[in-house]
């Protein structure tokens, strides 16, 4: 699955994604500092710097996933409180817009917590009016193991109807994949460790050194856990194949 990654900062969501088997092909991020990282560690996969002017036709090949964490400083209780309706969390209104031009299979979505009272509404309605369903779940890092709460709210949606079989619901994306977070736990401090490691010793194209403390501490703290982003991966992979792991086993057998 093809997956286009909005507010990409350093890769945490790609990361995540792509140990779950997807692959991005298209990032989109305004900081020159991330830009350096994910031209580093995706050198062949195109990054726009402006969300505002990326419209769908640039990217230039099928998407079936958009994923990206829109800024949350107008959203965040240590913010003004002005929600949506702030300068940048306002963006929002970008990542909506891209979404009904591209019309992915998914979108996933993350933010701080207080999203739910600061704006959830909005962005569902948003949503619904591109006619996207969604589903909401707050889930921390420390599930993965973390030694840090980072309580989050992570939101996957898909075309309205895409998930009903016959009259029955299908089961909740995000409840896999948290249920399936224990299962990352052991590895919890490599993975976060590898994060810190893409950020060491790069340099930008106009000589900004992107090795700096001050970058590493802000980069950090904006991206996503990715071990969270890996088990939402892999539930709608699963969603997409669940007869993949058996057909394997099947051809396996065959073959003895």
């Amino acid at each position: 699955m093809n997956v286009l990654s909005l507010f990409s900062g350093i890769g945490g969501f790609s990361l995540g994604l792509g140990r779950a088997g997807m692959r991005t092909v298209a990032f989109c991020e305004i900081e020159p500092y991330c830009r350096a990282v994910l031209r580093k560690h995706w050198p062949n996969i195109p990054v726009f710097p402006d969300v505002t002017k990326l419209n769908g036709s640039d990217i230039g090949t099928a998407v079936d996933v958009i994923s990206g964490g829109f800024p949350c400083q107008d959203v965040s209780i240590a913010g003004k409180g002005l929600g949506l309706a702030g300068e940048r969390s306002g963006l929002w209104k970008d990542f909506a817009r891209i979404i009904g031009e591209v019309r992915p299979r998914y979108v996933i979505l993350e933010n701080v917590s207080a999203l739910l009272y600061r704006g959830l509404g909005d962005v569902l309605g948003d949503l619904a009016q591109i006619g996207y369903d969604g589903e909401w779940r707050c889930i921390p890092a420390s599930k993965t193991g973390l030694p840090h709460r980072r309580d989050r709210l992570w939101i996957v949606a898909y075309p309205r109807g895409s998930r009903l079989s016959g009259h029955i619901e299908r089961p909740s994306i995000l409840e896999s994949a948290e249920a399936a977070l224990p299962k990352f736990g052991h590895a919890a401090a490599g993975a976060w460790r590898s994060l810190d490691n893409v950020i060491d010793g790069l340099r930008s194209s106009d000589g900004l050194s992107v090795g700096a403390h001050r970058y590493r501490i802000k980069a950090l703290g904006n991206t996503v856990c990715p071990q969270i982003t890996e088990a939402i991966g892999r539930a709608i992979m699963k969603m997409e194949h669940p007869d993949e792991k058996k057909a394997i086993q099947d051809q396996t057998s065959a073959s003895r």
